[in-house]
């Protein structure tokens, strides 16, 4: 991939494959990934039908290298360091703080727009500065980090605890929501 350009489709195993690269594709995968109610094995097959526009027609022997150019594709080719590091933001409960932080950056609303790419997007997110979403996460790192807060910090924590705390556990799916999503999604025998 080349980074002066967009990739609206990835090349599995000599094949170009057409993409979903508006950035609600990537959010969608992503919100996926972090749902506690899908076996990884699950997430992995949800996040290739939402990415490949093609991808029923995808040969099994492919999947897995479709899965590593999603991962470069959805990392924007930048890659993750090994380290496990505790979560400061999350895409889903903190989007209403993150879609004005990159309608800024960009200079529009970003809800308005039928297509924005998912790096123009991620470019976006990556230049976000001052603001309410960048003092949260500053707040959610110095405590991810046991790092003393300042009075401010502690005070703006004291006002603004739900806004500040991550939910690590997700409300639990009912039976039914969970049938009707394996439908959509084609998943047997859970």
């Amino acid at each position: 991939m080349s980074m002066w350009e967009l990739p609206t489709s990835l090349n599995v195993n000599g094949k170009e494959w057409t993409i979903r690269s508006d950035f609600r594709a990537v959010l969608d995968i992503l919100k996926y990934f972090s749902d506690k109610e899908y076996e990884l094995d699950e997430k992995w097959e949800i996040c290739l039908e939402i990415l490949y526009e093609d991808y029923e027609n995808m040969p099994n022997s492919d999947k897995e290298e479709a899965a590593r150019k999603a991962v470069e594709f959805i990392d924007m080719g930048i890659g993750k360091k090994d380290s496990k590091r505790p979560s400061v933001m999350d895409w889903e409960k903190d989007a209403t703080l993150i879609i004005p932080a990159v309608n800024e950056v960009l200079g529009k609303e970003i809800r308005l727009e039928s297509y924005i790419h998912w790096w123009t997007f991620l470019s976006a997110y990556m230049q976000v500065g001052d603001g309410l979403f960048a003092q949260v996460v500053s707040i959610r790192s110095k405590m991810s980090k046991g790092k003393k807060l300042d009075d401010f910090e502690k005070e703006f924590l004291r006002e603004n605890k739900d806004l500040i705390q991550l939910n690590k556990e997700k409300q639990t799916r009912s039976e039914e929501e969970k049938k009707a999503l394996d439908e959509l999604f084609g998943v047997k025998g859970r």
